[in-house]
């Protein structure tokens, strides 16, 4: 169990006395909690999926270097959740992200994801999930990247709970890993 205490965000000395996180631990965990999606993917490529494993696998529309179908960015302008269970076809993975076929209205359509647009990462068949901050280039200004989150080792491990959206398809919602 990964436990991650602050957020690793530079801060300067005042009020809370703190100096710069020069080691820049924030980023350092992102880089390997993006790296254990890699990894489960990689092992599905290779030797599909073993058990009762899926996964959800949300992420930004918008990030540069993700490519969809204009279809697909119109109808998930911002954020968009792929399940990656029975019916997926050539995934491929690399260094910045992976691709893989989904079918959408009964047509295969390819998707390109780099790692770095992922929100969440879900495979609610052993209670697994990973959020992800704000990667820096999405940051505002007075905002810096949170880094990847993970869920208190004291709170239970949350369930996917489906929601119905607007269009009438399931989304996993992730709320109880977000901090306020």
């Amino acid at each position: 169990m990964v436990t991650v205490f602050g957020s690793g965000r530079p801060r300067g000395r005042g009020k809370t006395g703190m100096a710069h996180d020069l080691m820049q631990y924030s980023e350092m965990v992102d880089r390997a909690l993006r790296g254990v999606v890699r990894t489960a993917l990689e092992r599905i490529a290779e030797e599909g999926l073993p058990g009762q494993h899926h996964f959800y696998i949300a992420f930004q529309t918008q990030y540069p270097g993700v490519e969809i179908p204009d279809n697909l960015r119109a109808q998930y302008p911002e954020e968009m959740t792929i399940v990656l269970q029975n019916q997926f076809w050539g995934l491929e993975i690399d260094d910045d992200g992976f691709q893989v076929t989904l079918s959408f209205g009964g047509r295969g359509q390819r998707l390109r994801i780099p790692y770095q647009s992922l929100n969440s990462f879900l495979d609610p068949s052993v209670q697994f999930a990973l959020q992800f901050g704000q990667p820096p280039e999405a940051a505002g200004d007075d905002e810096a990247a949170d880094g990847a989150e993970t869920a208190p080792a004291d709170e239970p491990a949350a369930t996917a709970e489906p929601a119905a959206s607007d269009g009438g398809d399931n989304v996993v919602t992730l709320d109880r890993f977000r901090k306020d």
